[in-house]
């Protein structure tokens, strides 16, 4: 009965120091999840329940056995992240501060892909590639960027800093900064803005198609009453 108890309060203290080391290294992200998602309640809750955060601890674990050429290894630890979250993470894959996956459930990130700072990604998010060559082949992602549900950013191309991809979008060229982009092919429809906001309004994203109609169609008003 001693020796459980013994060993019952050795694993206590082992997880209390597991937390700790959790919270020192990765609280930037937690920080990232409490400023980015209204349901997030504590820093505990995000620390010990959001599938984003723990898939990030795996992909940093993974990454340090990528780096060390242990690929393997480096994919075995993605691979069980993958089936606990719903996230999948290539080890390859270079991924800044602050990375803030919503929900997460089928978002896929490939092994060339770069994110930057303070990027918040929303379920069904794809980083992929395109064709079978070898190199870098994924996209890269700069700061401050948003990603929308179902969002597909697709190739070797890069997504400037601050700009904002609409929901089910799907991105195939360079986006410059300050940009929002919607549709399928993915279409700017503001740039050099100002600073896009987190707390974005998915329904009211101008799609520029939806524009150049509404002013063929002022125009052919004016046309018609002259």
């Amino acid at each position: 009965m001693i020796l459980c108890l013994k060993i019952l309060l050795i694993l206590l203290i082992l997880f209390i120091i597991k937390i700790i080391l959790v919270s020192v290294t990765f609280y930037t992200e937690i920080k990232a999840a409490q400023q980015k998602d209204p349901a997030a309640r504590s820093f505990l809750e995000v620390l010990l329940l959001y599938q984003g955060l723990h898939a990030l601890i795996s992909h940093r674990m993974a990454h340090f056995f990528y780096k060390t050429r242990l690929f393997f290894i480096a994919r075995l630890i993605s691979q069980f992240s993958r089936h606990m979250t719903g996230i999948e993470i290539h080890p390859g894959a270079e991924i800044g501060k602050g990375l803030f996956i919503d929900h997460g459930m089928g978002v896929v990130i490939g092994e060339t892909a770069v994110i930057g700072e303070n990027v918040l990604l929303y379920q069904g998010v794809t980083l992929g590639g395109t064709g079978l060559q070898k190199g870098k082949r994924h996209p890269t992602i700069g700061n401050n960027v948003v990603i929308g549900t179902g969002a597909k950013v697709l190739g070797n191309i890069t997504v400037g800093d601050n700009s904002y991809i609409g929901a089910n979008a799907v991105v195939i060229k360079d986006v410059p900064p300050n940009s929002t982009v919607v549709g399928v092919p993915g279409r700017i429809t503001k740039q050099e803005g100002k600073k896009i906001d987190i707390s974005l309004d998915h329904i009211h994203i101008l799609d520029p198609i939806m524009q150049s109609i509404e002013e063929l169609e002022k125009r052919i008003d004016k046309l018609e009453n002259k």
